[in-house]
């Protein structure tokens, strides 16, 4: 099957709630304007030299999913075109891409990551943390940033009750702090989980947002 096969397919089976991030890390612009002319805008990258250079080539309503772990000094990088950072994992890199977003004028979607896996390779903040940084008078003050959501990896394993309870344990963070902090804001909607291995288990669980390369490109 090809690439377009492969989108079609899998967006088939997803509820309309649910929208699909085509993650293009390592894949050439060809196969990036396939999925495009097949009416596909949402994108995912984890590497911000990457990501600016496909920016720059391809069609500019494509909507820019920046997905992996972001350091503070490469945000100036993708600040005047990114639609969601998903990877926002300090009060430091929040400020940086709040700095960066006043400069261009914009409001940047983030989400926050959360750590839900039992590996330790994974970044993201618990919920206390997540609570800590949502209470600080820096976060406050930030006007050029808005927080939709919870980001989460869950660990990669064939044991997928774990994977399942770890999906659970991001819905229930998500619940918990739109409760607290944003239970007036529509924008607060997105919980970004699931992938190519364990997209179907997300979607049960309560996932808006799947990140999908390998069932969509084909194995790296």
């Amino acid at each position: 099957m090809s690439i377009t096969d492969n989108l079609i397919e899998i967006k088939k089976h997803l509820p309309e709630h649910v929208r699909l991030i085509a993650v293009s890390k390592t894949k050439p612009l060809d196969c990036i304007q396939e999925l495009y002319q097949c009416g596909q805008r949402i994108f995912g990258e984890n590497r911000v030299q990457e990501i600016t250079e496909k920016q720059q080539q391809l069609p500019p309503d494509i909507e820019w999913h920046f997905i992996g772990h972001l350091q503070t000094n490469k945000v100036k990088y993708i600040a005047p075109f990114i639609s969601f950072i998903h990877s926002v994992d300090s009060l430091k890199l929040l400020h940086e891409i709040n700095k960066e977003a006043q400069k261009n004028k914009r409001i940047i979607n983030c989400l926050l990551e959360m750590y839900i896996a039992t590996e330790e390779t994974k970044f993201g903040l618990d919920l206390s943390e997540s609570i800590a940084l949502l209470e600080s008078p820096e976060y406050k003050k930030m006007n050029h940033i808005r927080i939709c959501g919870v980001m989460g990896m869950a660990t990669f394993t064939e044991d997928l009750t774990r994977v399942r309870t770890e999906f659970k344990n991001l819905t229930s963070y998500f619940n918990q702090i739109k409760t607290r902090y944003f239970s007036n804001e529509a924008y607060f909607k997105e919980i970004s989980m699931g992938m190519s291995n364990d997209y179907e288990i997300a979607i049960q669980e309560g996932s808006t947002l799947v990140r999908i390369g390998t069932s969509i490109f084909g194995s790296r």
